[in-house]
């Protein structure tokens, strides 16, 4: 199970600064879609420079257009681009050619749409990421409160959404191939000490 840390609205020298403390406990480092609207290419570039060896999420939420948009997010130090599992197929379609091109890879983010919605043969490519948005979380007042996992066989899993350590081990149930934790570790009074505990958790040991 890898950890990916989420970075979202804060600026580029914040995430840089934040991630520096916890990166020996993340493995994936997302620039947020809130980063990327706000600062642009220049947000995945910076993050890829400062972390070279760590996997780079970029948030792109892409829903058209792909063919443009994979490659300035990939140009400019993505490993992983994500597309919205509502676009049209021939979007995500695309994107996964664009990735393989450059050997990277696709997430597809599955908010407002489920596993079920995608060909098969598409899931088996790309990270499918099972995502409780923002505005879920605070009209509810709560975060994660469970997913109904199905017919997913082996196909590779994201989850996202209002993590917390209250509710990592109902995620760790769900045996997912990347868990995305935000807030949990970004505004906790000492992130590392957060990120730490989760990488406990979740069986990848405490340093």
């Amino acid at each position: 199970m890898k950890i990916q840390l989420a970075l979202d609205r804060i600026n580029i020298e914040e995430a840089i600064s934040l991630t520096k403390k916890v990166e020996d406990y993340v493995d994936w480092i997302e620039v947020g879609t809130s980063l990327i609207k706000e600062f642009g290419m220049r947000s995945v570039a910076a993050l890829k420079e400062a972390f070279p060896d760590k996997t780079i999420v970029a948030d792109m939420k892409t829903i058209d257009n792909a063919v443009y948009e994979c490659k300035i997010t990939f140009d400019a130090g993505a490993d992983v681009v994500t597309v919205m599992g509502v676009s049209p197929l021939v979007t995500i379609e695309t994107c996964l050619v664009e990735a393989e091109k450059r050997n990277k890879r696709i997430m597809i983010d599955l908010l407002n749409t489920d596993v079920a919605s995608l060909p098969r043969d598409i899931a088996e490519k790309a990270v499918l990421c099972l995502h409780t948005s923002k505005d879920q979380q605070e009209l509810s007042g709560s975060g994660f409160s469970g997913l109904a996992v199905k017919d997913v066989g082996h196909l590779e899993l994201a989850i996202a959404g209002g993590i917390t350590l209250e509710n990592i081990d109902e995620i760790a149930k769900l045996n997912p191939a990347v868990v995305i934790i935000g807030s949990a570790i970004t505004k906790a009074a000492i992130p590392a000490a957060a990120a730490n505990q989760f990488m406990s958790l979740l069986g990848k040991g405490a340093v």
